[in-house]
C-alpha cells in the first residue's frame, strides 16, 4: 500500500480529472473516520487538510478514549451508552493503539462527588457502557486508596472509586484510520487547502484546492462535500453566502508534561483540583502528564493556540492540591501542549457546561458540516455522516450503498491478541541491533507494521557494514528506518510531521526530538529533493514546534 509523500500531486491530478463521490475537508479523527466508512462502502473518497493530518484537535487531546463517565453528571444516559460501547469497539479494532488504563477517583468529605454518588455513578456507568467484569468499578477504603496511590492528599479522604479508561495516541489513531481508508481505495492529502467552493445551479458541486507545498491549484468536482475541519468548521461555512443558524464555541485545553521522577504516581488519577474541576494525571513511561484547562478561546490564531502563564499556574496549583507531597514548580515542567475543542455554542453556558455531542449542519447549497463530538465517538459520527452522503449519491446516481461496516474492521497494523504477548512472541526473533524497548515502541505506534521497520533496520545495518550507503543524515539506523516508513507509508512530508504526529517525540520526549531535527531534515531533504532554502525552512519550523512546546506566554 502506497501512502507516500510522492503520491500527493498524482492523487490531486487524478481527482481533478476523475470526479470523486465525496470530498472530506479535514484530516483529523472525524474526517479520517468518515473516509474509512465511505471507502468501505465503495465510495470514491478524497480527504484534504490544509495542515498535516491530525495537526489540529486530533493530536492535542488528553489522549484517552473516554467511556463517558462525565456525561452521567449531565444526565445524558444515551451518550454514556454510546461512547462506552464505542470505546470497546475501538479497543478491539486497534488494540495496539488503545489500551486499558486503571483510573482512580479520590473521594473527599464535603466534595460534591461523595462516596455514594461516585459508587452509584460508576455502577450505572458499568451497566450502560457494558463494561467487562474484569474492568468494573470497585470502591476503596481510605487505606486501600493510599496503598494504591501514596502521593494523594490524606486530608478528608474517605476512599476512592476505581474504574478503567482507555489510553491512546490520538494522532496515531487518526493516521491509522487514514491508512486503513487508503488501503480500501480512499485518497488522503495533507497540506492541501480548500480556497473556495464550486456550485452548479446554487448547489455545491466541488472545491478549489491549493497545494500548499507546490503552490498549484486544482478544481475538483464532487458529488458530495463534507466539512469536518474541527475548529475551522465555521470559517469554511463562512465561505458560503448563507448565514449559519448555529455557531461554534472554541474551548482551549492545555496539558503539562513532567518527568515521572517528579510526579511518580502508580496509576492514572482523576481528581478535583482546588476549584473543584476534575483534573487528569496520567503516567506514561518516563513522564507523567496532567490536564486539562477549559477556557473560552476567541483569538484568530487557530493553528497554534498558545499556552499562557495563567494556564500553567492553574494546572500547577491543581496538581499540587491533589498531590501536596510533590510540590511541583514551573522549573519541573518538561513541555506541554494546547488544543481547541470545537463545541456547539449554547447561550449562557461555560465551556465545561456545553454539550460534547456532535451536530450535523446542512446548508442550503448542500454542504454537510459536522462539529462537536469526542475522540471516542468518531466511528458513530462517521456512520451518521456517510448515511447522509449515501442518500445524496443515491439521488444523483441511483446507486445503492451498503450500511456501515466499520464495526468489525481492524485498523491498519492491528495485532491479534494482547499487544504485550505479541511483543514477547516476536522478541525472540529480533536482530541484536534492535532492543526490545525500541521494538515495543514501534508496535505501540505501528502495530504489525513494526516488522517492516525491523526488516529495513537489518538491511541498513548490512549496507552500512559494507559501506554501500552514505549516511548524510547521521541518524541511528532504527530512526532512519522509522523515518523512511513514515515517508513511504504515512505521507510524512516535513520534519515536524515526523517528530510531532508520527512519533509523539513532541511533546513526550523533547530532548530526543531536538537531537533528531538536524538529521531528519537532512535525510528528508535528500529524499524529497529540497533546496537548501527549503531544508532550512523546514528545520526552523521543527525547532519552532519544540520551542512552542516549552513556552508560556503572558496574557
Amino acid at each position: 500500500m502506497s501512502f507516500s509523500a510522492w503520491d500527493r500531486s498524482q492523487w490531486l491530478k487524478q481527482a481533478a480529472v476523475k470526479m470523486p463521490d465525496l470530498v472530506v475537508i479535514g484530516g483529523g479523527v472525524t474526517g479520517a473516520g468518515i473516509a474509512l466508512d465511505a471507502a468501505l462502502r465503495g465510495m470514491k473518497v478524497l480527504v484534504v487538510d490544509m495542515q498535516d493530518f491530525a495537526a489540529g484537535t486530533s493530536s492535542r487531546s488528553t489522549k484517552l478514549i473516554h467511556g463517558g463517565l462525565r456525561y452521567l453528571q449531565q444526565g445524558d444516559l444515551k451518550l454514556v451508552r454510546e461512547v462506552g460501547r464505542e470505546r470497546a469497539i475501538v479497543h478491539r479494532n486497534a488494540s495496539h493503539l488503545v489500551r486499558a488504563e486503571p483510573m482512580l477517583i479520590p473521594i473527599r468529605k464535603g466534595s460534591a462527588h461523595n462516596k455514594l454518588a461516585i459508587s452509584l455513578a460508576l455502577y450505572v456507568y458499568d451497566r450502560l457502557a457494558q463494561v467487562p467484569k474484569t474492568e468494573r468499578r470497585t470502591i476503596l477504603t481510605p487505606e486501600e486508596t493510599l496503598q494504591r496511590e501514596p502521593l494523594l492528599a490524606r486530608d478528608h479522604l474517605v476512599g476512592a472509586g476505581s474504574y478503567y479508561e482507555y489510553r491512546t495516541d490520538d494522532a496515531r489513531l487518526t493516521i491509522s484510520l487514514l491508512k486503513t481508508a487508503v488501503e480500501h481505495g480512499a485518497r488522503a492529502i495533507n497540506y492541501a487547502q480548500v480556497e473556495r467552493f464550486q456550485y452548479d445551479q446554487e448547489r455545491i458541486s466541488g472545491v478549489v484546492i491549493k497545494d500548499l507545498l507546490t503552490e498549484e491549484y486544482y478544481r475538483i468536482r464532487a458529488r458530495a462535500v463534507v466539512n469536518a475541519s474541527g475548529p475551522w468548521v465555521d470559517r469554511l461555512r463562512a465561505l458560503e453566502s448563507t448565514k449559519p443558524s448555529k455557531r461554534l464555541l472554541l474551548s482551549k485545553g492545555i496539558h503539562l508534561v513532567f518527568p515521572y521522577a517528579k510526579l511518580p504516581i502508580k496509576q492514572a488519577i482523576y481528581a478535583e483540583g482546588k476549584d473543584g474541576r476534575m483534573i487528569f494525571a496520567i503516567p506514561r513511561g518516563n513522564i507523567t502528564y496532567v490536564g486539562t484547562t477549559d477556557t473560552v478561546y476567541t483569538e484568530q490564531q487557530l493553528k497554534e493556540p498558545p499556552m499562557t502563564l495563567e494556564d500553567r499556574h492553574y494546572l500547577l496549583e491543581a496538581v499540587n492540591h491533589i498531590f501536596p507531597k510533590v510540590r511541583l514548580t514551573s522549573s519541573d515542567i518538561l513541555s506541554g501542549w494546547a488544543g481547541l475543542r470545537p463545541l456547539i455554542y449554547e447561550e449562557g453556558k461555560s465551556p465545561s457546561e456545553c454539550s460534547r455531542k456532535d451536530e450535523i449542519f446542512v446548508s442550503t447549497s448542500g454542504l454537510i458540516s459536522i462539529a462537536g463530538g469526542k475522540l471516542t465517538g468518531y466511528r458513530k459520527m462517521a456512520e451518521r455522516i456517510v448515511d447522509r452522503v449515501a442518500k445524496i449519491l443515491y439521488r444523483k446516481t441511483g446507486k445503492v450503498y451498503s450500511s456501515s461496516s466499520t464495526l468489525h474492521t481492524p485498523l491498519s497494523g492491528a495485532v491479534q491478541g494482547a499487544v504485550d504477548d505479541y511483543v514477547r512472541s516476536c522478541n525472540k526473533e529480533l536482530p541484536p541491533n534492535i532492543s526490545t524497548a525500541v521494538y515495543a515502541s514501534w508496535v505501540e505506534r505501528y502495530g504489525s507494521h513494526a516488522e517492516q521497520l525491523v526488516q529495513w533496520t537489518e538491511e541498513y545495518a548490512i549496507k552500512a557494514a559494507s559501506s554501500k550507503r552514505p549516511e548524510p543524515s547521521h541518524l541511528a539506523l532504527e530512526s532512519l528506518a522509522e523515518l523512511h516508513y513514515t515517508i513511504y507509508h504515512e505521507m510524512a512530508v516535513t520534519p515536524s510531521d515526523f517528530i510531532i504526529r508520527r512519533t509523539g517525540l513532541v511533546p513526550f520526549n523533547i530532548e530526543h526530538a531536538k537531537q533528531l531535527i538536524h538529521g531528519v531534515s537532512s535525510e528528508m531533504a535528500a529524499m524529497l529533493s529540497w533546496s537548501m532554502k527549503q531544508t532550512e525552512a523546514y528545520r526552523l519550523e521543527a525547532e519552532a514546534a519544540v520551542q512552542r512546546a516549552t513556552t508560556f506566554e503572558s496574557v
